[in-house]
């Protein structure tokens, strides 16, 4: 699985068990440090093999949560197509693993929920994005963050207009051809009027089977999507787009020769004005609401309102916590002077809550939170 966002989070924070394992490591897209990835993952499973032991755990029991994993470590060609970064989640009932475009540091971590902290960098509101590279010959869609950028894999989505179109398309690229060479031009400004129009409906009808599979990795979320194209594919996906999200600014030119690191430099040149303008609104809406009750800096108030899905944007401080506790349903909120056993980090908590009901977080350093005298700040809203 290549793609984390907000439905996966909450598939993962919903998740309970007696013992459930996280795992993070760093990844390598290339070079020999590709083939010391395995044996991380090898060495992290041996320590929550441990730590599911000393928890009480019978030896079969524990395989049983680890097996997909070990399973894993042993595929060649898993590891032959890696990110940034690996996250593998693993229950008696679920196992989930996620390639992911964030330099995770080695991380084992057995509770009775998964850890989902690390993860939120990649789901913030202040920088995520996605960018759709589109030819005739190949599509590329590349998650994005202010710092790193991934491939994800797509299943649902045609990988060329020759596999959108199949034998049908084979066979006029048959015919076209044998017409250029009885002394027909060929398309895109040459050719007949027909010639012209017909292969913008293949085009057309390649670009709708694109958006359909792109509904449910990318148009359900509300982060921005950046195009990359040469100028005449434009305009005929923007007609078969449905993602209100599509940026109306795009990369120009053909992408296939471009690598993902300079997709990424182009695509931030883009949205980074838009990033910082979505923060800067963001902040000027609570300095507005502050009084008013729909806008909060008390993490004891903004904690249930987030389970109830009544934050639209939260400011956090990162390389800030706040140890406590918290009621199954959000309330009962108790906030420690130090950590306890048993306490989370309540900031992350507001974060991720807010995350899963479709808000906007702003992880920041705590000089650029709006209100200055707390690590977090809320707008709500109702």
């Amino acid at each position: 699985m290549g793609l984390i966002n907000r439905q996966e989070l909450r598939t993962l924070i919903e998740e309970r068990a007696s013992l459930c394992v996280s795992l993070y490591l760093p990844t390598h897209r290339t070079g020999a440090e590709t083939q010391q990835d395995p044996i991380r993952l090898k060495n992290l499973l041996r320590q929550a093999e441990d730590r599911l032991r000393n928890n009480g755990l019978r030896r079969a029991d524990a395989e049983k949560i680890l097996g997909p994993a070990r399973r894993l470590q042993v595929d060649r060609s898993f590891w032959q197509h890696q990110s940034d970064g690996l996250a593998v989640f693993a229950s008696p009932e679920t196992f989930r693993s996620y390639r992911l475009p964030f330099r995770f540091s080695e991380l084992v971590v057995v509770t009775d929920r998964f850890h989902v902290k690390p993860l939120l960098p990649l789901l913030s509101g202040d920088g995520r994005f996605y960018i759709l590279a589109l030819s005739q010959k190949e599509v590329r869609l590349l998650q994005g963050t202010r710092h790193s950028v991934g491939e994800v894999s797509l299943d649902y989505v045609p990988r060329s207009l020759a596999e959108a179109l199949g034998g049908e398309e084979r066979e006029r690229q048959l015919q076209f051809h044998t017409a250029a060479r009885g002394g027909s031009a060929i398309f895109h400004g040459h050719g007949s009027a027909g010639d012209v129009s017909e292969h913008k409906k293949d085009l057309l009808r390649y670009f709708q089977q694109i958006d359909r599979g792109l509904q449910d990795l990318v148009c359900a979320e509300r982060i921005p999507l950046v195009l990359a194209g040469v100028d005449y594919l434009l305009p005929i996906y923007r007609e078969a787009n449905t993602c209100a999200q599509l940026v109306e600014e795009a990369i120009v030119g053909n992408p296939d020769g471009l690598s993902a690191d300079e997709l990424h430099d182009e695509a931030w040149t883009i949205l980074e004005p838009y990033f910082a303008e979505a923060q800067r609104r963001a902040a000027a809406k609570y300095l507005e609401l502050v009084g008013t009750g729909k806008s909060s800096r008390d993490l004891d108030r903004i904690i249930p309102s987030a389970y109830q899905g009544r934050v639209d944007s939260l400011f956090v401080a990162v390389g800030v916590q706040r140890w406590g506790s918290v009621g199954e349903t959000g309330g009962d909120v108790v906030v420690h002077e130090e950590r306890r056993p048993g306490d989370q980090d309540l900031l992350d908590l507001a974060a991720v809550q807010t995350l899963v009901h479709a808000g906007d977080v702003y992880a920041v350093s705590p000089d650029q939170i709006p209100d200055a005298q707390s690590p977090v700040a809320a707008v709500y809203r109702y």
